[in-house]
């Protein structure tokens, strides 16, 4: 039986690597537009999930990225040593995400004036680093992911509409962090926008979060409240469906 609370699994490749995204079909009628999501550092879970489905309600077509291969959801010391490899190689992580708006993108039900892309903690910082690329898609839009790049967007580059929301209080997106994407942005020409909520640690999006029982995380309510409305507006936007 099918697991309602899970997206159809998309089989898709980044080079030999067979990856697991899951596809959430629009709950009524479709919107004409494509979302791509992409998880968290640990694998597609609840979070990623749940705002799939909201998406869909809303008439997105939408895939949930798979960035470990074969929908794994790492632990501990295989977690971390994926993220290290991630963060030490722009290229093989921008290919991974590359790989998963490809795949939404040959669905068929919107081109790239269309699309948009989401991310979530490690998620966030992959769909920055998929505006960096110059990929084609219309906006991308980052939730409590790092902001820091070793290959940081440069002057006339096409880049998709970039919104990032990111907590005051976050310990893993300091002010400096912050102020130095702001740099980075305006150096570029890049058309973003930044949302600081201050009383949000890392993970604000998350209501599953506390059960990691790490000090540097919460959920906030508020700020997840907020920042999705944000986000809504933004979509509207920058989605060109004419």
């Amino acid at each position: 039986m099918k697991d309602a609370t899970r997206g159809e699994v998309l089989r898709y490749y980044d080079g030999g690597l067979e990856l697991h995204g899951e596809v959430y079909r629009p709950a009524r009628s479709s919107n004409g537009r494509a979302m791509l999501v992409v998880h968290e550092a640990d694998g597609i879970g609840g979070n990623v999930r749940r705002h799939c489905a909201m998406l869909a309600d809303l008439g997105y077509t939408v895939l949930a990225a798979d960035m470990h291969g074969l929908g794994r959801v790492l632990e501990g010391d295989e977690m971390m040593a994926a993220l290290d490899r991630f963060r030490g190689d722009p290229d093989y992580l921008r290919d991974r995400v590359r790989a998963a708006l490809d795949a939404l993108l040959a669905l068929g039900v919107a081109g790239p004036e269309q699309t948009a892309a989401i991310g979530y903690c490690f998620g966030g910082f992959s769909v920055l680093e998929l505006a960096r690329s110059g990929a084609p898609l219309r906006a991308v839009g980052s939730f409590h992911g790092l902001l820091t790049t070793s290959r940081p967007a440069v002057a006339g580059q096409t880049m998709p509409a970039i919104a990032v929301h990111t907590g005051a209080l976050d310990p893993l997106v300091p002010p400096d962090h912050v102020a130095g994407f702001q740099a980075e942005m305006m150096a570029a020409g890049a058309d973003w926008q930044m949302t600081i909520y201050g009383r949000a640690l890392h993970s604000f999006t998350n209501k599953d979060v506390g059960g990691l029982r790490d000090s540097r995380m919460a959920y906030d309510a508020r700020a997840h409240e907020q920042s999705w409305a944000a986000l809504l507006a933004f979509l509207d936007a920058s989605l060109n469906l004419g």
